[in-house]
């Protein structure tokens, strides 16, 4: 099945191909793109989804392809593609710290994007590492904090970051009663993301992280919290608020002012967004880093279709729920 058409406002139509299309991000990837009339989607059958030369045809004449796979099947599919002009955007923990590899989070800085734009090979983030990076990489980029702080990080998500096989036990009618309550995971502390939550953010140690997973289908928020001891000398709640503000003030990332009247902060508040508020919380002893998003949304396919976007040359949000 292909979708038709033309549009020639930036620079005509391009192909793209979904490597991975009936997962959870590959499946919303697709079910985003399907609705737009400036690409072609090229789709294999069900029968070939899993036939190495079809897939690898379908990589090599794609303008951009997606590759939505567990790690190994990532690396494998990235090394089919030999037309030096297929751009890979991969949502897999694979490529994030590898060299040659742009990194998929353009508001971090003006040099992260132009990586992007010019990129063939860009590694979308990891939906936690998402929320932990907002918050940690512009305090050191502001010398606000040292690289060899001693951090911690809480992150909570909802169940469909776990992907099908996780979606499936939650959905069950007849479910463990265990899964009506938060599980934290990750105990050995050697969670995926935190190669990437280090290398990006430029910390010479890796945070203490502890996710949770709860009874509900998408949502994330993501804390770090800081006493005032472990920002630099002379640094106060008031440098990062301002390191947040001058930052994050586009449609898709924004940094918010905390509300007195706001008691709770909800992992769903954003939930089948693509866009990510960050607020700070606390007084100037005791400070609470946040950031609210969804998992499926900035935490994972739209964070990849933004960087479409800008390989496009289209503006970041275009197709994007914010």
């Amino acid at each position: 099945m292909h979708k038709s058409g033309k549009d020639d406002r930036w620079g005509g139509m391009k192909k793209v191909f979904i490597d991975g299309r009936s997962g959870t991000t590959g499946l919303r990837i697709y079910e985003r793109l399907s609705e737009r009339a400036d690409i072609e989607l090229l789709s294999l059958s069900d029968d070939k989804r899993h036939d190495v030369s079809a897939r690898k045809k379908s990589l090599n004449e794609a303008d951009i392809a997606f590759l939505c796979l567990p790690d190994d099947a990532a690396r494998e599919s990235a090394a089919f593609v030999e037309n030096p002009d297929t751009v890979v955007i991969d949502t897999s923990t694979a490529h994030r710290t590898a060299d040659g590899w742009a990194y998929g989070f353009p508001e971090l800085s003006a040099t992260f994007e132009e990586k992007i734009r010019g990129a063939k090979r860009i590694a979308s983030p990891g939906c936690h590492a998402s929320g932990f990076i907002a918050l940690v990489y512009p305090l050191i980029e502001a010398d606000i904090i040292e690289k060899d702080v001693l951090l911690s990080c809480l992150s909570l998500t909802g169940y469909s970051g776990g992907g099908k096989k996780m979606i499936a036990e939650y959905k069950n009618e007849n479910k463990s009663d265990i899964l009506s309550y938060p599980g934290q995971y990750g105990l050995s502390q050697n969670h995926k993301h935190l190669r990437e939550m280090t290398a990006v953010t430029g910390l010479e140690n890796s945070p203490i992280f502890c996710p949770v997973v709860d009874d509900f289908y998408s949502g994330m928020e993501v804390t770090v919290p800081l006493f005032s001891k472990q920002l630099k000398k002379g640094k106060s709640t008031q440098d990062i608020i301002k390191a947040y503000s001058e930052k994050y003030n586009g449609p898709i990332v924004f940094f918010k002012e905390a509300e007195e009247e706001k008691k709770t902060l909800y992992a769903g508040e954003l939930s089948g967004k693509d866009s990510m508020k960050v607020t700070v919380y606390g007084g100037e002893e005791r400070i609470l880093l946040t950031a609210v998003y969804d998992n499926l949304g900035k935490g994972a396919s739209g964070a990849a279709i933004e960087c479409m976007n800008i390989v496009m040359g289209k503006n970041k949000e275009y197709g994007l729920n914010i």
